[in-house]
């Protein structure tokens, strides 16, 4: 949702922005595979109902059928997500980290995809336009996992310790899933500093190439 509301803000900005994508695990320790469902593993990791957890869920997906988004949260399938952070870093080298990084999100929360399943993310790379051979290779070793690594220690030099973070100019931050106002404001202040600003009114000696202009009295 963070993302699709960064996405809407950065439309209504007359201003070039790039977005850069980092690697980030929620739990690092989870297994590949997880016989627990979404709302069992809530009310394990909380102390909560399953109906608790169920009615947490449902506003969450509320709040992304609001952004545009559709969530299965009935159907997800939970995984440790290393080797989507390593396609992802993977699909950087390539110029497509944009596009993958959409496709494992959707995959994830629409399509109930196991995205820890290296033929699955096989597929998914496939899809966005990665070598399939290049990727199987890349899964098989551990190829990227320095890069993953590399971003996770960023996070933590900065004290990040959710997502979805947003880091603008390694100055400002947003936390959250702000809504799409929150990054227009935050953008356009950032942009305000970063424009000169006149702090004389009067005419000066000014030069160039042909010379000096002094100014007339």
């Amino acid at each position: 949702m963070g993302k699709r509301h960064l996405e809407d803000a950065i439309k209504q900005i007359d201003h070039p922005i790039e977005v850069t994508y980092r690697c980030f695990e929620l739990d690092p320790t989870a297994e590949r595979d997880i016989k627990e469902n979404m709302y069992e593993k809530l009310s394990q990791k909380y102390g909560m109902s399953i109906a608790q957890a169920k009615a947490n869920t449902q506003n969450v997906v509320q709040m992304a059928k609001n952004a545009g988004l559709e969530f299965n949260m009935d159907t997800v399938v939970l995984t440790n997500t290393f080797d989507a952070h390593r396609l992802a870093m993977f699909a950087k080298t390539q110029g497509l980290m944009k596009e993958m990084t959409e496709r494992l999100l959707r995959a994830y929360f629409t399509d109930s995809k196991h995205i820890g399943d290296h033929e699955t993310l096989t597929k998914l790379a496939a899809e966005v336009g990665l070598d399939r051979g290049a990727v199987e290779t890349m899964l098989a070793s551990d190829e990227m996992a320095d890069a993953v690594r590399a971003d996770e220690q960023t996070a933590q030099q900065y004290r990040i310790t959710g997502v979805p973070f947003f880091l603008i100019n390694k100055k400002y931050a947003l936390n959250g899933a702000q809504p799409t106002e929150a990054f227009v404001q935050a953008l356009e202040k950032v942009i305000a500093e970063d424009e000169i600003t006149v702090l004389n009114n009067q005419d000066g000696v000014t030069c160039d190439d042909d010379g000096c202009e002094i100014p007339k009295k």
